[in-house]
């Protein structure tokens, strides 16, 4: 491969959404990616936290392929898999086979020591109307608290539970086996309520109503009340990006730094997605970042409400 070639990339990047998204166009999934190209992908999803690249012709060996050049894939331990591409969740709904577990808030594997760095999701069959997801910026939604609130959940965690997998077993001695098996697996994580970004720096809001259980070192109402607070936060429109979906377009979201929603509304249209998972790392909070990175990773603010004009947008609370 020739240096031309390393450095050769006909990429654009074009802005949806002033604080989340982007489309990526020009990208040829079909062929190995230029490190140029790989590169320029990796800048974006840091920036912008949702990709979307549109009127793909691509099999599920290029979806892997393509994956591959920003990680290692993982196997979802609950989902429904693809028998000989095990790291290929296949979500094909219709009216003998509701959607179940997505409609809710999430940032992907949070029960997990290491949960992913980002996710792929590529859209094979669309209903004929409905389906869309939902895509928060958690970074805005951090950045959009007061000072003060920002102070008190900083050095806070989180305990997270893979609890809404537990409806997937049920009370036979088998099933009570395999649940043992997995809380084995997957002992209960603890998480920072505000994670840094590993990459960027950013301060990150890092709680979730699917998979976190409680704040430590709180009574569960107090834990309760500030959770319900915080997981309000996706609903600002400001912070949102909605993917309304058509056959051959991916999404691929940075989990460390988005949730999303997957609208049931669809059912009992058929609606067939196919994604794959990169592996991650285990998050770490404020006073680790400060600990190690010193005033560089301190200083550093997110992106969005503060950018743009040189003067500091006002934020929720002060509007």
């Amino acid at each position: 491969m020739t240096t031309d070639t390393l450095s050769r990339t006909d990429l654009a990047v074009r802005r949806i959404n002033p604080n989340i998204g982007a489309e990526i166009v020009g990208a040829d999934l079909t062929r190995a990616q230029t490190a140029a190209e790989v590169a320029t992908i990796t800048d974006a999803l840091v920036e912008h936290e949702v990709l979307v690249f549109r009127n793909l012709d691509i099999t599920v060996d290029h979806q892997i392929a393509f994956a591959r050049n920003f990680g290692e894939l993982t196997v979802h331990p609950f989902s429904p898999n693809m028998g000989d591409k095990p790291e290929v969740i296949v979500l094909d709904n219709h009216k003998d086979n509701p959607p179940r577990l997505t409609d809710v808030w999430h940032s992907d594997e949070t029960f997990r020591d290491d949960p992913p760095l980002g996710t792929m999701l590529l859209c094979r069959i669309t209903p004929e109307i409905g389906g869309d997801t939902l895509f928060a910026s958690m970074t805005c939604a951090y950045e959009g608290l007061s000072d003060r609130m920002q102070r008190h959940i900083d050095g806070l965690e989180a305990v997270h539970d893979f609890k809404p997998f537990r409806t997937l077993f049920s009370g036979t001695d088998k099933d009570r086996a395999k649940l043992r098996e997995m809380e084995d697996k997957f002992p209960n994580p603890t998480h920072p309520v505000v994670r840094i970004h590993p990459v960027s720096g950013r301060r990150i809001l890092n709680v979730n109503p699917q998979f976190t259980a409680r704040i430590v070192g709180m009574k569960e109402s107090e834990s309760q009340a500030l959770l319900d607070f915080l997981y309000q936060q996706t609903l600002i429109p400001d912070y949102q990006l909605r993917v309304r979906w058509e056959p051959g377009q991916m999404a691929f979201w940075d989990n460390r730094a988005t949730q999303h929603y997957a609208v049931h509304d669809y059912w009992p249209q058929r609606r067939r997605m196919e994604r794959v998972t990169l592996m991650g790392d285990r998050p770490f909070g404020v006073e680790t970042a400060e600990t190690v990175g010193g005033d560089k990773i301190a200083a550093l603010r997110t992106k969005g409400l503060t950018e743009g004009t040189g003067e500091t947008a006002r934020r929720q609370f002060e509007r």
